[in-house]
């Protein structure tokens, strides 16, 4: 009881799970973003997996919610969380939730991120700003409580693009702010040398989520999908079977960018 008052004291911003909670040495991952569609398939992935998952969202408090309960109905655990990844105090306290609901981090996915697109001559300041802030602070605030609290045999997991490569027009503050995140991404690998911690990024292509068909039409949906050879959108799920591996067995892939996208580039 008096664990589950102080608890309670600690995470005011996230979901309580009650006697099910209980802290115990087991393998467990946050993943920021996880109310978008890909945060969303590689937090349902990893519970699947075993994880126990923090799941952190920003503005959708529902849909982080919905998300929990339909974990927990499938007898996984999960708890939600919210926060701003630019912020180093909200970050902070998501991976003190973490250690009090289930007794440390093994695994960081930060899928979180925002994409304004505008061409250059179009850009507007305050968006680029913006844009660097959530994107490429953020990734760095994420980056360094992962790399104060991940436990040994561990995985940290950020977000890069297919774009970069692509180098599609419209998408120039996007782009930049990922290229700073595979640069943070690999030196962050070596510096965690001795620490057996993994860390990569995932670059995926085109890929079938609320935000990707935003304003677009069929045709142009169809346009895109034909750029690989698979001939097909990526899915999701195709998204988080990447991040099981990297997160699960496979440690000789470490300080690299992998391109999940169907060939397209």
């Amino acid at each position: 009881m008096l664990f589950i008052i102080a608890y309670r004291a600690l995470c005011t911003n996230c979901s309580y799970q009650g006697a099910a909670m209980s802290i115990k040495q087991q393998r467990t991952a946050i993943v920021t973003g996880a109310s978008g569609g890909i945060g969303r398939a590689v937090t349902e992935r990893l519970t699947a997996d075993g994880f126990a998952v923090v799941a952190h969202y920003s503005g959708n408090r529902q849909r982080a919610e919905e998300l929990v309960e339909t974990i927990r109905s499938r007898g996984g655990q999960a708890i939600s969380f919210a926060g701003d990844v630019a912020d180093d105090a909200d970050m902070s306290a998501l991976f003190d939730a973490a250690d009090a609901s289930f007794g440390g981090v093994d695994v960081v996915v930060h899928t979180a991120g925002i994409m304004p697109l505008a061409p250059v001559v179009e850009l507007d300041l305050e968006t680029f700003d913006q844009v660097q802030r959530i994107n490429v602070r953020g990734t760095i605030v994420v980056a360094q409580q992962a790399a104060r609290r991940v436990r040994a045999g561990g995985a940290i997991i950020t977000f890069s693009t297919s774009i970069t490569r692509l180098q599609t027009p419209g998408y120039a503050a996007y782009a930049m702010s990922k290229g700073a995140v595979e640069a943070l991404t690999l030196i962050l690998a070596r510096e965690l040398r001795g620490r057996d911690i993994t860390v990569n990024a995932i670059a995926p292509g085109p890929t079938d989520t609320p935000l990707f068909r935003e304003g677009k039409s069929q045709q142009l949906i169809d346009t895109i999908a034909g750029m690989n050879p698979m001939e097909r959108l990526g899915s999701p799920e195709d998204i988080a079977g990447v991040v099981s591996a990297l997160a699960g067995s496979v440690r000789w892939i470490n300080g690299q960018v992998l391109y999940a996208n169907g060939g397209a580039a």
